[in-house]
């Protein structure tokens, strides 16, 4: 992996680790519906989250993978710094106490016991990056740098 690369997925996982609320975009028959949730990432950049199961967005998901979203953590008086990406989502099975850690972790939360019913009726989807681009104004000013994966 060239050095360019390497920098690149480095500003995305710091990105990724100083926010914690995504938009995401999923389309169905009613048109394209946007959706904040809060996530969690791994080292290979996939995004997870819990959401209800009947939510507009989860039931777009099933039927159409094709998702997009953008994750920013500017402020006001902030240098812009965020991602915008687009990949595919799927539902994922199991309590997976590996992510419910993490996400109440993120949430200030307590970490949850394995006999807790950490989704309490939700479930799990994953959100699988074919593309990111990263804008870190402090380094690169307004040029965007791209992944694709």
């Amino acid at each position: 992996m060239d050095n360019k690369i390497i920098k690149t997925t480095q500003l995305i996982k710091e990105v990724l680790d100083k926010s914690y609320l995504m938009s995401l975009a999923t389309i169905d028959d009613g048109g394209v519906w946007v959706s904040d949730v809060i996530y969690v990432f791994d080292d290979e950049l996939n995004i997870y989250w819990m959401s209800d199961p009947e939510a507009r967005h989860s039931q777009a998901i099933l039927k159409n993978n094709k998702v997009s979203g953008t994750i920013t953590t500017s402020g006001p008086k902030e240098q812009n710094m965020g991602i915008q990406f687009s990949g595919v989502a799927e539902k994922i099975d199991g309590p997976r106490f590996d992510l419910a850690k993490k996400h109440y972790l993120k949430r200030n939360k307590p970490e949850p016991k394995e006999a807790e019913d950490v989704l309490q009726g939700d479930s799990w989807y994953m959100l699988k990056p074919k593309f990111i681009q990263l804008t870190y104004e402090k380094l690169f000013g307004f040029d965007k740098q791209d992944l694709e994966l």
